[in-house]
């Protein structure tokens, strides 16, 4: 009964973190239809190519010394263990500048830090796999402690991952608006339009991705206690 109890209070719990970021739907097909706007695009196609602008930005953050890759993938990312930046097929979306800028900006970002997120997070990761493998085998001896245990470590996860990821967003628009500034290819007015509709993706973008970082501990949590609660009926 407790793990039922559990699993309504962490539906309620995403229910209130929804209403308080205002999440809805709507705004996230918006940040999408905004990203691969034509007339944007066009604007920002006068800008020079992602590994180029990449690079420029790497030397105004006195940080050369990072790889930079380029690939197919949906999404960029920086690789702390080989320091290195994975920049995904992001040419016909306007907010490519910001994001190159967001990527640049977890390089230089405290490398403790940032280790101590990609470890700690795939420790988590095989902890979650592990206590749900010995519940669905009946296995879990001490299953309120495995799950006192997954909601600590669900909150440290979120914790650091949340500080880095609102550090390299908050800060990402300024060094988007110095970056066009410098590099000189956009009109004042082209500028302005560019940050305005980057300001629209951050201010859905931000809350947005505080609730999937809460939403990914949180599934867990409901995840976990369905199994032990489907093995108490079984």
């Amino acid at each position: 009964m407790e793990y039922i109890i559990i699993i309504i209070a962490s539906i309620l719990f995403l229910l209130i973190l929804k209403f308080a970021w205002n999440i809805k739907i709507k705004d996230i097909k918006k940040i999408k239809e905004i990203g691969f706007n034509k007339e944007l695009n066009e604007i920002t196609n006068k800008l020079p190519e992602n590994k180029e602008i990449c690079k420029t930005i790497l030397k105004k953050l006195n940080n050369e010394n990072v790889e930079i890759k380029e690939s197919e993938n949906e999404a960029s990312f920086y690789f702390v263990l080989t320091n290195s930046i994975l920049i995904a097929n992001i040419k016909n979306t306007f907010s490519r500048v910001q994001t190159i800028c967001h990527e640049c900006l977890h390089s230089i970002q405290n490398r403790r830090t940032l280790l101590f997120n990609f470890f700690f997070s795939n420790i988590y990761l095989i902890y979650f796999f592990v206590i749900c493998i010995l519940s669905f085998f009946k296995l879990n001896f001490y299953p309120m402690a495995y799950l006192f245990i997954l909601t600590i470590l669900g909150f440290i996860y979120y914790a650091v991952r949340s500080s880095l990821e609102m550090d390299a967003m908050t800060k990402a628009k300024t060094l988007t608006k110095e970056y066009l500034q410098e590099e000189g290819s956009l009109s004042n007015e082209e500028q302005e339009i560019i940050l305005k509709d980057c300001k629209e993706i951050n201010k859905v973008g931000i809350p947005l991705t505080n609730f999937k970082l809460a939403f990914n501990c949180t599934w867990k949590i409901i995840f976990y206690c369905c199994i032990v609660a489907l093995g108490t009926f079984l």
